[in-house]
């Protein structure tokens, strides 16, 4: 806990700036999605922070980062709050910096927007849609399926791709987000602002390594996106059908940037933003939003797709021996009280478990191209409904891969790592989202380049400890506060 002198005079340098110690908030906003994995509600449960801040600009951000740095305070950055590996839980109490009332888009030119962090992707994309630089809007390149409370900031700072990467890669890759501003935690803090390469050095650090402030992502002209369900008699026709529309779709959209995509009727060629596979065991999570569109005698795959590929959509799942049963746009899905495909994918599937039966979670694992079918189906027979199969067609700058989130029967923690082994052994990656640190989950290695730029942005390690391997206590530089 935060020595209180120093809490007090905290909050006494931040007058005017809104801020809260009720409880009841605190342990809301002190908590995001970990739940979802039994092993980091056990272990993050209890963690609260002990005053949140809302700044409403910059410059109230700054005073907040100057008066923790000046009174040695933590400070966790928090967006919506929709992670699931505890990013923004604050492990040493101290200031909760609720970073959504930075939420003004900044500009929109043909190609780009630059906007503030604390940004809810939904307000971001109905903005770029309606705006008129470019004839018909444009569009994000990608977002989670927590899209409608996800913050940008948040997405970036936290994630790794989602809706779209079937087209446009994942979020590192070059071109999706071209510059990011930062504030440092420094006596006198400095924004400095990230370009190209450089933006790997705070992308997926958790807000150990600055407080980001705004952000310059690419867009695309905008679609109205087909949402659309095709069944099939089982699921390695869903897996087939999958590898087959990605390797069509990977023919023919450029990833990352603003370039434009080849439109018409060439049979070779197709256009996604979306391709999900999921199993029929699935099937119960679902029934109250779709019904016979989804029943639990076949298996699913929820896709999105371009109006001017639908038709070469159809014949695909035709082809492929599939039936379809789903094809709306978002504006006909909410009229007629459906959730888009988008939240039918990626960890919203979890979800949907989860609001049933909370004696499930998942993991994270990557396949590599082309996926083994075969072994799929051997894993399926061999953890039986221990395991429920879920599939992420997406690609980066290598080329097409396949994340898998399956739904795991959580019994302890040994059977859990269990299964992590067989899958690794299986030559599956997987990425651990049973564990809080940035390189226990996904990375595996310590990013020297994120913390070296830690050591400049964050020199005493206030931000967010905990969250990263690479930074130990005897890195953290003397303090030297203004007029000392």
């Amino acid at each position: 806990m935060t020595n209180p002198a120093n809490l007090h005079a905290f909050l006494v340098a931040i007058e005017g700036i809104s801020y809260t110690q009720d409880s009841h908030t605190l342990n809301v906003k002190s908590k995001d999605y970990f739940w979802y994995s039994p092993l980091l509600t056990q272990t993050l449960g209890d963690k609260l922070g002990e005053v949140l801040v809302k700044p409403r600009d910059q410059a109230a951000l700054i005073r907040i980062a100057a008066a923790a740095f000046q009174n040695q305070i933590n400070l966790t950055v928090r967006g919506g709050g929709t992670g699931n590996y505890g990013q923004c839980v604050p492990l040493e109490g101290g200031v909760i910096l609720d970073i959504t009332g930075l939420n003004r888009v900044l500009s929109i030119s043909p190609g780009e927007v630059r906007c503030e962090a604390g940004m809810l992707m939904m307000d971001l994309e109905l903005a770029v849609r309606a705006d008129n630089c470019v004839p018909g809007g444009q569009e994000l390149l990608m977002y989670p399926s927590t899209r409608d409370i996800a913050t940008i900031g948040g997405f970036v700072g936290g994630g790794y791709g989602g809706a779209g990467s079937i087209r446009n890669g994942i979020l590192k890759d070059p071109g999706n987000v071209t510059s990011i501003k930062v504030v440092t935690l420094e006596a006198e803090p400095r924004v400095i602002e990230l370009l190209g390469a450089d933006i790997q050095k705070v992308h997926h650090a958790f807000g150990t390594n600055g407080i980001m402030t705004e952000l310059t992502l690419s867009l695309k002209p905008a679609v109205d996106w087909v949402h659309h369900i095709a069944l099939f008699d089982g699921y390695a026709q869903a897996l087939q059908f999958g590898m087959s529309a990605t390797e069509a779709v990977n023919r023919t959209v450029p990833i990352g940037g603003n370039a434009s995509i080849p439109t018409g009727p060439n049979e070779q060629l197709m256009d996604a933003f979306l391709i999900t596979a999921v199993e029929r065991r699935f099937a119960p999570f679902y029934e109250k939003e779709f019904g016979a569109r989804f029943p639990a005698n076949h298996d699913a795959v929820f896709s999105m797709i371009h109006p001017d590929y639908l038709e070469r959509w159809r014949a695909m799942v035709v082809q492929h021996g599939g039936v379809e049963t789903m094809a709306m746009t978002e504006v006909e899905l909410m009229a007629a009280g459906l959730p888009p495909a988008f939240e039918c994918g990626w960890n919203h599937t979890t979800l949907m478990a989860l609001r049933q039966d909370r004696s499930w979670t998942n993991l994270q694992t990557i396949h590599f191209w082309p996926v083994d079918i075969a072994k799929i189906e051997e894993q399926m027979q061999r953890w039986g409904d221990e395991v429920l199969m879920h599939h992420e067609f997406a690609r980066d700058h290598n080329g097409p891969v396949v994340f898998g989130l399956p739904l795991v029967a959580y019994f302890d923690k040994d059977r859990l790592y269990e299964i992590i082994g067989e899958f690794e052994a299986d030559g599956c990656v997987v990425l651990d989202n049973h564990v809080y640190t940035i390189e226990g989950g996904g990375m595996k290695t310590i990013d020297t380049a994120q913390i070296d730029f830690k050591k400049i942005a964050d020199p005493c390690g206030l931000m967010n400890p905990g969250k990263t391997e690479g930074w130990h206590a005897n890195m953290a530089a003397p303090v030297m506060t203004v007029g000392v």
